[in-house]
Parts: structure tokens; sequence; C-alpha cells
């Protein structure tokens, strides 16, 4: 079987997101069952410009053929005034309005259409939903195309160029019960065939003392944040909260945030903006915090959730975020919190009562062991995937 992912960015480089679910998806099926595997991927590196910054042309990544084929455009000028019109009401955006919007949002790439379209794959997964390489590459080939949607509450879901690209796929492959719920909810695609999958935990070693040495942090508990330090990602509503709890709550408390800064805290001591940090400083924080805290409302599974988890820290998530509350509620090793007052009282369990922190700690473990790890999803997603193509008419390219 031979398989092509078509996405946004790709590479080692990247962290988190849905293109590195890809790519983990990707070396799996090459490593554990020996897929011939290609990707066909623009030269981005970052997701919020979409400029080309890695040479174009084919190599090889961890076993993985790699396509990079350089963009006519990033981000256009003109696209958040427009997105931020279109959004206010989704529903009512023109054809026109939606087709500026795509383009615009981009990466816009018409020579990686053309690629996807030469490609002899026996399966075409496109991951994930909201991009130009999706949306205009998955009608192209849609005799052989799947989707990992990626989807999750948000106003983009709703425009209606969405449903005729949701209803013309073979197949899905979903990360959660509430990813799925919701794209059964907005689009007729009950019966075609799909799979809830999510994603395999990659554990790195790494020790608490190195970690917390790495970023100066010394000796006081702490909670974790993982990801990219964004409003949009709820660090804004993180950061503030925290230090009202900490006006009420004196102490050592300590909130560490890891990753990309695009709005940066208020200057504080009680808050380390750590940056970006490699993987082995990444795992060792994970396993020193008291707790990660994912306040995001918009994540479609949260792979960071998922390693707290199996590194030993319970999270407290944002309760409209179905994804991550899901995963509290699956696995009993999280709480959650809608607005300051259960922010304030989440908090209060998760770091005063030591019986509650450790019976989190068990059911995480677990919870990852029967769920996420790669041998369970690989036996789920090759499954699917080998039905899918036995499916197929014969005589395709």
């Amino acid at each position: 079987m031979k398989v092509a992912y078509v996405v946004p960015r790709y590479g080692t480089e990247i962290r988190g997101g849905a293109e590195t679910g890809a790519r983990m998806f990707a070396e799996h099926l090459v490593t554990d069952r020996g897929c011939e595997v290609e990707i066909f991927t623009t030269c981005a590196l970052d997701a919020l410009t979409w400029r080309d910054e890695l040479p174009e042309g084919t190599s090889t990544v961890n076993g993985v053929t790699v396509h990079r084929i350089a963009s006519a455009a990033g981000r256009g000028e003109g696209f958040h005034p427009l997105s931020g019109r279109l959004l206010a009401d989704p529903t009512a955006a023109s054809d026109e309005e939606m087709d500026a919007w795509v383009d615009l949002q981009g990466p816009r790439s018409p020579a990686l259409l053309d690629a996807v379209v030469a490609s002899d794959a026996d399966v075409i997964a496109f991951y994930p939903y909201l991009y130009y390489p999706t949306i205009r590459g998955l009608p192209l080939v849609r005799d052989r195309a799947i989707m990992h949607p990626a989807a999750h509450q948000e106003p983009a879901l709703h425009l209606p160029l969405f449903a005729p690209l949701f209803e013309q796929c073979r197949g899905f492959v979903f990360q959660t019960r509430s990813e799925r719920r919701l794209v059964l909810d907005l689009f007729n695609v009950a019966t075609t065939p799909q799979v809830l999958v999510g994603l395999g935990v990659e554990e790195v070693y790494g020790t608490p003392e190195a970690a917390r040495a790495a970023v100066g942090l010394g000796e006081v508990p702490y909670l974790l944040y993982v990801g990219r330090v964004d409003d949009k990602k709820g660090t804004g509503i993180l950061w503030r909260y925290f230090e009202s709890y900490k006006a009420r709550h004196p102490g050592p408390l300590t909130l560490v945030l890891v990753g990309q800064v695009v709005n940066a805290p208020d200057v504080a001591d009680d808050i380390v903006v750590a940056g970006m940090v490699d993987d082995t400083t990444k795992w060792g924080l994970l396993r020193g915090a008291r707790a990660l805290v994912a306040p995001s409302p918009f994540e479609a599974f949260s792979i960071t959730v998922v390693e707290a988890m199996t590194a030993g820290a319970p999270v407290i998530v944002n309760a409209v975020c179905g994804a991550t509350r899901e995963h509290c509620e699956r696995s009993g090793a999280g709480l959650w919190f809608e607005g300051y007052a259960e922010f304030e009282s989440v908090l209060e369990r998760m770091t005063g009562d030591d019986v509650l922190h450790q019976t989190m700690v068990d059911n995480g473990r677990r919870y990852v062991e029967a769920n996420y790890r790669w041998p369970v999803i690989m036996e789920r997603y090759s499954t699917f995937l080998d039905e899918f193509v036995a499916s197929q008419p014969r005589g395709r390219p």
C-alpha cells in the first residue's frame, strides 16, 4: 500500500499541531507497517505567514519521501480584515468571499495540487481540513481521498464551503469522540467510512532537575503550559487568572510558559516565559509539574495533554474545549474550568489534595496505556486504510 499525505507544512522542526500528527502517522506506517509513504507539502515552517523557508525539492525524512513545493503566495495581506468580517457571520458568506478567503489564508500553491493529482498513491490523506491544500486539493482526487479533519468548534468550520468538501470525502480519521460528534452534527457524512484513532505518544527522556536548571526555575512548585504563547490559545486568560489566584493565595507556586511567544504576558516574578525548548527539557518539565494547564478552547486533540498524563502530570483544561475535556472525563486525570471562580477552585484542589493528585497521576497513565500507545493506534489505523483501499475501484493512476 502506498499512502500520500497532503499537509501545508511538514518537518521535524515543527512542534505540535496537525502537521506533527501527520508526520507521526507517516513515519509509523513506514517503520511499523512497511508502507511506502510520501508527503506533499510547501516550503513553509511558520503557520502564521506560510512564507517559504525550506528548499524546494524531494528529500527523505525518517524514511518518508517528502516533496516540498514552493507556494505562489503565503498569507495574503488582506486576509485578516476579510476573515474577521466573514467569520462574524460565516453562514452568510458569499462564494466570491469564500474563494478569496481560501486563497488569502494560504499557503496557495497550484503546483502542489498538480503534484498531488499526479501521485500514484492508493490513498491520499488530507490533514487538516482548514487550509488551501485540502480545500482545493481534495476535490481533485476525491475517489482516493480521506481526511484527518482535526476539527474543533470554531467559526471557520461553519463557512458554507465546507459542507460539499466534507461530503465528497471518501473516509475520515477522527482523533476524539467530540470531534467525530461535531463533524457528524454539521455535515451529512454519517455513512462515510470512518475510524476513531487519536494520536500516539512518543516519550522522550528528560529529568525534572535538568529541566529546572535549563529554564532557571529553582525548586519552586509550578504549573506548566506547553504550546504557542498566544492569546488565541488561551494563554492571556491563563496568566491573568494565575496572577489573580496568586493575589488571593500568596506562595511559591509559579507558572511556566513553554513555546513560541506571540503575546507575551506582563512581567511578573511568578511567571517564567521559557520560550522554545528542546524535547528533553519539555519532558523533564512535564515530569516535574504539579499540573499541565491547557487553556485553549479550540483543540481537536491536544497531544500535549496526553503527553502530560504519560509523564505523570494531571491536567487542567478549558471546560468549553470538547477534546481536552473529553480526555479529562474519560481518564479521571484532570479537571476543567469555565471562568475565574472555577479556575481558583480547581487549582486549590489540584495543589492542595495530595490523594486526589496521585489518583489522577495513576489514572492518566492507565488511560494513555490503553488508548494512545503506537501499537494500539497503528492497529486501528492500518486496518482502516487496508479496508479503504480494498473498497476502491481498480485501474486508478
